[in-house]
């Protein structure tokens, strides 16, 4: 017994280790003229960190483990997903290799990576605690939540912000955001919906989005609506904001969405994947249950307020 117990633990420990090594030359220390965290190299003149971590800053000091030090300035930062690229000049760091945190499972190893309180290149290690948390974020005016936010036991402290969350295969899934109480720790996922973010950020230094004006809850579908579009959840609206887009297209509360766009939609994230800046007055369908019949609405977005 005792023997397979030093096996695992050796097995866990070579696990850690050379994630460790992979990834810790990809994080940097980040400091700014009002606190700091962390970040990681994106590409060969890119890092990516939280919004939350540069503020209002235009620039700062990046350093690597290694000691190695380099200038940046904020290419561009987005509060409502707390994500921001930095640039600067050729670093010389290998870019980290990035994963998608939809294939993610509840229960697997993951280890963190940053600078908590300054220490550059500490690294903790844990398990994916929970997927599917919501952390609310505000910009101005704007408010919206973040969807799909990786929960992880992996200890993480202030500084850590910006940081690598990343698999037992070196590849970056996360980007260590908010400690949310002893033993809880939050990062942004890295999937399809934010490397659009990101990509988004580096070609335009933000990030427009479009608004309906709803509040919504996932809610299954009824067993013969199920069987007839093969979809077994939809959005139920909770509360349409008066005047919004949603209002004067005769979107009402009680309906179940199941389409936007013709896309599916079963949370607030299928909604949020559909709302970027390229449909802001686009007339989108929306197919809604309502009354136990499918009705399609026409909705056009409007721009997000973020001031």
């Amino acid at each position: 017994m005792a023997d397979v117990e030093h096996d695992a633990l050796d097995a866990y420990s070579r696990v850690v280790s050379s994630v460790a090594a992979a990834v810790t030359p990809q994080v940097a220390s980040v400091s700014l003229r009002r606190g700091g965290g962390s970040a990681v190299v994106f590409d060969d003149t890119h890092l990516l960190t939280n919004a939350h971590v540069v503020g209002s800053a235009r620039d700062g000091k990046a350093t690597f483990a290694d000691g190695t030090e380099t200038r940046f300035r904020v290419i561009g930062a987005d509060p409502l997903s707390d994500l921001a690229v930095l640039g600067t000049d050729s670093h010389g760091t290998e870019p980290a290799l990035f994963g998608d945190a939809d294939e993610l499972v509840v229960g697997q190893l993951v280890v963190a990576v940053g600078s908590p309180l300054g220490l550059s290149g500490s690294v903790t290690a844990g398990v994916v605690s929970a997927l599917g948390r919501s952390l609310p974020v505000r910009q101005g005016l704007a408010s919206r939540v973040i969807e799909d936010v990786i929960q992880t036991d992996a200890a993480l402290n202030p500084g850590n912000s910006g940081g690598a969350l990343a698999d037992a295969t070196g590849r970056v899934v996360g980007i260590s955001t908010a400690v949310a109480g002893i033993g809880l720790g939050l990062a942004v996922p890295v999937n399809p919906t934010t490397r659009r973010i990101i990509d988004t950020l580096l070609v335009e230094g933000r990030v427009r989005r479009a608004y309906l004006g709803i509040v919504g809850v996932p809610a299954p579908l009824p067993e013969d609506v199920a069987a007839r579009t093969a979809q077994r959840a939809g959005l139920r609206i909770v509360e349409v904001v008066g005047s919004g887009p949603a209002d004067r297209a005769g979107l009402r509360t009680g309906d179940l969405i199941l389409t936007v766009a013709r896309e599916r939609v079963a949370d607030a994230q299928g909604i949020q994947r559909q709302l970027f800046g390229e449909v802001i007055g686009i007339s989108l369908p929306v197919t809604v249950l309502r009354n136990g019949a499918m009705v399609d609405v026409f909705a056009t977005p409007t721009e997000l307020p973020v001031g």
